[in-house]
């Protein structure tokens, strides 16, 4: 039996807000909240969160000798449509090297690395 159920991933940044509004612009849904803890309502009941940290630094990827520590999977049919709105959105590319793949890293604008990974 499991002893809990999962309820919300939280991302430290800088701005709650702003974080939250690009990935309301990728995902949908709708921004609640203002200041230190914003909330993303996302279509079908799931929730991102966002909380503000002073002193925020992202995570570096790539790098040998850090770790990216987590990092979104978002399901898109149509990677170069998907891509083109990210990188108007202020996500910037992290690894452009195969584009033969399924799946793309980008970084948002805080800096945390997530993927778009094509259906």
């Amino acid at each position: 039996m499991a002893l809990a159920t999962m309820d919300v991933v939280v991302l430290d940044c800088p701005d709650p807000r702003a974080l939250a509004g690009f990935y309301a612009e990728v995902l949908g849904g709708s921004v609640e909240g203002d200041g230190e803890w914003v909330d993303l309502k996302l279509p079908g009941g799931t929730s991102l969160a966002f909380q503000q940290a002073p002193g925020f630094v992202p995570p570096s990827w790539p790098a040998p000798d850090a770790s990216q520590q987590f990092h979104l999977d978002l399901k898109v049919q149509d990677l170069d449509a998907a891509e083109k709105g990210v990188l108007e959105r202020g996500a910037r590319p992290l690894d452009t090297e195969d584009r033969s793949r399924n799946w793309r890293v980008y970084a948002d604008p805080a800096g945390h690395p997530f993927c778009l990974c094509a259906c």
